[in-house]
């Protein structure tokens, strides 16, 4: 395979999982915030199975198996249930927003955890990606501290799940290039989660599907979304070129906003689109201020979205 070809398929991925924040939240309007992931994750390890396999897990560290499972599924949840239980298309794309703080707090972690060489402009990059946040959570009123405690304090666990997924992912993101020795667990890691989800469904009160065409169709995209993303992200940076596939995906808040605003039909402000440009240009910079480092190093590259 040329590297062009696969280097458009690694930007196909990137576009598929900027779909994401919108399908999840529209899958689960139908099924339920949690039986609708359920699903999700389910479908989605089908399609890892007969796209990626299922690997051998005898040949795994231990280590990477147990940590790498453990942080692997409490971020799908976080993300997903984060999703699920927002009240508003609007909250959602917020939502999503704040998940994408991953990027700048990997950065941040390799350069205290793995001591990854850094300049000084990661400083203002997480300063402009924080920033961003901020400027999206403060609705109209652009950066109002009152406004942002309001629209967090109007649904604290979806926010907060959000802020501990992008935590929790970053911790993945460095941990996992140290532990896993170049073994690759992601469809035994989306088995996990959707196992998860469904004993969660099965032993606490869940509402009733709602089925209809439209919960359906979302759903199949939703789990060709996550399934072949992570399939086609494996071609891309295997064979494509790194440097793009990593320096794009850092547009991925931008991508997102845009599909779930249409996916959800939820418009959105002026000050959100400058609050969600700031995140990405802040991530950016974060990524930038590593740019004589080796690419393998780079969040973007790892089994991120």
């Amino acid at each position: 395979m040329s590297q062009k070809k696969a280097t458009l398929i690694g930007l196909i991925a990137i576009l598929l999982w900027s779909a994401i924040v919108g399908l999840i939240k529209s899958v689960s309007e139908g099924f339920g915030p949690v039986g609708g992931a359920a699903l999700i994750y389910t479908c989605s390890a089908v399609l890892l199975l007969f796209t990626v396999g299922f690997p051998k897990l005898r040949q795994f560290p231990p280590a990477y198996l147990i940590l790498g499972s453990i942080l692997f599924v409490c971020y799908e949840l976080c993300l997903s249930l984060s999703l699920g239980f927002t009240h508003t298309g609007r909250q959602a794309i917020e939502v999503g927003m704040v998940n994408y703080l991953w990027p700048g707090m990997t950065i941040l972690l390799a350069v205290i955890v793995n001591r990854q060489k850094t300049s000084l402009i990661i400083i203002p990059g997480m300063i402009l990606a924080i920033a961003g946040i901020c400027r999206v959570l403060g609705g109209d009123n652009g950066f109002s501290l009152n406004e942002m405690i309001n629209n967090i304090m109007e649904n604290p666990l979806s926010y907060g799940l959000a802020f501990s997924g992008a935590i929790i992912w970053a911790i993945y993101c460095v941990v996992t290039k140290i532990i896993a020795k170049g073994h690759n667990g992601i469809t035994l890691f989306f088995i996990l989660t959707a196992l998860t989800l469904w004993v969660k469904y099965l032993f606490s009160p869940q509402p009733e599907f709602i089925l209809s065409w439209h919960a359906w169709v979302s759903l199949l995209l939703a789990a060709i979304a996550m399934g072949f993303g992570y399939a086609a992200w494996n071609v891309g940076i295997l064979h494509g070129n790194v440097t793009v596939l990593a320096a794009a995906s850092y547009f991925i808040p931008i991508i997102s906003a845009v599909l779930a605003a249409f996916i959800l039909s939820s418009p959105l402000t002026l000050s959100f689109w400058q609050g969600s440009a700031m995140v990405s240009l802040g991530s950016l910079l974060c990524w930038w201020s590593t740019r004589s480092a080796t690419p393998k190093v780079l969040p973007a590259v790892n089994e991120s979205k």
